[in-house]
């Protein structure tokens, strides 16, 4: 990551800060009372082959023990009534901001990937995670929907891991790499506004 890059993720994420920091207050007193504790969901992400963190969101599902792997139809039925309206304005990340803040991620850039696709696809993230990942990008524009549509159709575990290392994860690298040619502030900007503009339309 690039100096004039950290330095705009801090300043906007400041700037940000008050308005989002109320926000997520009356979101977390809603999820307490409709759908108790816990009210955020802390999973393991990778921002570098060897170099994971902690990755901050709204609760959405209901809990289960040693829940991995990416969400598929399969894990449809767990997802609560507040947890689909975060998902749908990608509200459920605004905790996120926290992790821009430490450094952990950027306001653009891949999506932070699991452990488990890094180690099974050394090449692939090798190139993806020269940029610092983000909260929003190229693929979460462009691919995010029909990823969920792929996705929605597969009826177990094994069925939504093949359809996410065939089809998505060679897709989302592509969107990637374009990005990474791209990548300045200014087009960053210019995501960050289209992000929105999708997020609403």
């Amino acid at each position: 990551m690039t100096l004039r890059k950290r330095l705009f993720d801090i300043a906007f994420a400041l700037l940000l800060l008050p308005l989002l920091g109320s926000f997520c207050l009356v979101i977390a007193v809603i999820l307490l009372l409709t759908q108790g504790r816990p009210i955020f969901y802390a999973a393991e992400r990778m921002r570098g082959a060897q170099t994971p963190f902690r990755l901050w969101k709204f609760r959405t599902m209901t809990v289960v023990a040693e829940d991995a792997g990416v969400s598929g139809g399969n894990k449809a039925c767990r997802i609560t009534p507040a947890g689909r309206v975060l998902r749908r304005f990608r509200l459920d990340e605004l905790p996120q901001i926290w992790n821009i803040l430490k450094g952990d991620i950027s306001f653009v850039g891949p999506r932070p990937p699991l452990r488990e696709y890094v180690e099974r696809f050394p090449d692939i993230y090798a190139d993806v995670l020269r940029n610092r990942p983000g909260v929003t990008g190229l693929a979460s524009i462009h691919y995010h929907r029909h990823e969920e549509w792929l996705l929605s159709r597969c009826e177990s575990a094994e069925d939504t891991d093949r359809v996410y290392c065939s089809r998505c994860i060679p897709a989302k690298a592509r969107l990637d790499g374009i990005y990474a040619r791209h990548a300045s502030v200014a087009f960053d900007l210019m995501l960050i506004g289209r992000t929105i503009r999708h997020v609403f339309r």
